[in-house]
């Protein structure tokens, strides 16, 4: 028995010993977590997405749109976690931003301004296994893709509701900065507001800012005492239809639709849907398909830009000659930026039958016949 009870004894400790090899080998052979935020994320893995706004997420305007998209990639896609930062300035603070981010562990970083383009660049070649995706750049590296909107497409049709309503042939632009895109639009409500009314002009008054309502106030009412009877801009708020609204003229929405803040004054806006456009980013992210691209979508590609329903203001008729014309550039059969084009001074830029190259319109610097101003140096 005693014998018996050792052999059992010693069987048990044995087997004991075994079972906690077994179990050291066993937890040895998982793989470890891993920190590379360049690799697809599993099933309970949340991918972290960070966005950097030059402005605030309430200005009703470009940055309001931006973090729409924002909020519409969290509710249409699982395992993704989301953050922004706002009022950012296009200075050594947002590098500094984009580098807290991504030392973080955020996995896809945006950046929504044109002004953070060298600086992204930059903090993308410290982070290799970070994607970065800038808004209306033009500069990339591996991990540094561009994406933007055509929204010269639909700043072409408010351009047409903009000359078709005007009395006075004064139109009123509001632009901050005299970058390509903000140029490029000028340029294409011009040439929309000229294909329905020869005799427009455009009178553009710069702010020096994305987002600064008093200013816009100011400049507005310059406008409107210059003889602009129908205002329309590239900054970030309401503010301007406001006031157009206040003094009795119309006004034309950018970025969202800003009809609650005027309704007796804007006739039609350009709307800008950056949602469907976020989520393939981190879907391509976590399928590891991701690449470096330069991204430029129109009307046609899931209304990544479009215009916004029309003011009653605006009669059925010439609704439906705008929407024909949107058809238009949707199936390929009308490009806004068609020669002949001629520049401020008269120069032929784009010769009769010819069209834009996307070259032209991501660098253009020139303003078209009819617009009266001058680009200031950015």
């Amino acid at each position: 028995m005693k014998l018996t009870k050792k052999i059992s004894i010693s069987t048990l400790v044995f087997v004991m010993i075994l079972t906690l090899l077994l179990s050291g080998c066993s937890q040895s052979s998982k793989p470890a977590a891993t920190s590379d935020q360049g690799s697809s994320q599993s099933a309970t893995q949340k991918i972290k997405v960070a966005f950097v706004y030059v402005g605030p997420v309430g200005d009703f305007g470009y940055t309001y749109a931006q973090d729409q998209g924002r909020k519409y990639l969290e509710s249409h896609m699982k395992n993704v976690e989301t953050t922004y930062v706002e009022n950012i300035p296009e200075t050594a603070d947002c590098e500094r931003t984009f580098t807290d981010l991504a030392q973080k562990g955020y996995n896809i970083i945006f950046g929504t301004s044109y002004g953070y383009m060298d600086y992204m660049k930059d903090v993308s070649k410290k982070f290799p296994n970070v994607v970065f995706e800038h808004c209306s750049g033009y500069k990339t590296t591996d991990n540094l893709g561009t994406y933007f909107n055509r929204d010269y497409q639909a700043r072409y049709l408010t351009g047409m509701v903009a000359g078709k309503y005007t009395k006075s042939n004064i139109l009123g632009f509001l632009a901050p900065f005299g970058t390509p895109e903000v140029i490029r639009n000028i340029d294409a409500f011009t040439l929309g507001a000229q294909s329905v009314n020869p005799k427009v002009q455009v009178k553009v008054v710069w702010t020096n800012s994305w987002n600064d309502p008093a200013t816009e106030k100011t400049a507005a009412n310059s406008l409107i005492d210059a003889g602009a009877d129908v205002l329309a801009m590239h900054v970030d708020s309401p503010s301007f239809a406001q006031t157009a609204q206040d003094r009795g003229v119309l006004a034309i929405g950018h970025d969202s639709d800003m009809s609650k803040f005027a309704p007796n004054s804007i006739l039609v806006g350009d709307v800008s849907n950056w949602g469907p456009y976020f989520v393939q980013v981190v879907k391509d992210v976590m399928n590891k398909t991701w690449k470096s691209t330069q991204y430029f979508g129109g009307i046609k590609d899931g209304g990544i830009i479009d215009i916004t329903p029309f003011s009653s203001k605006v009669d059925k008729d010439f609704q439906a000659t705008v929407i024909a014309k949107r058809q238009d550039i949707i199936d390929g059969k009308f490009v806004p930026f068609t020669g002949p084009v001629y520049d401020q001074n008269g120069n032929l830029k784009i010769k009769d039958g010819d069209k834009a190259t996307d070259e032209m319109l991501l660098s253009i610097n020139w303003f078209v016949k009819g617009v009266v101003g001058s680009i200031p140096k950015s």
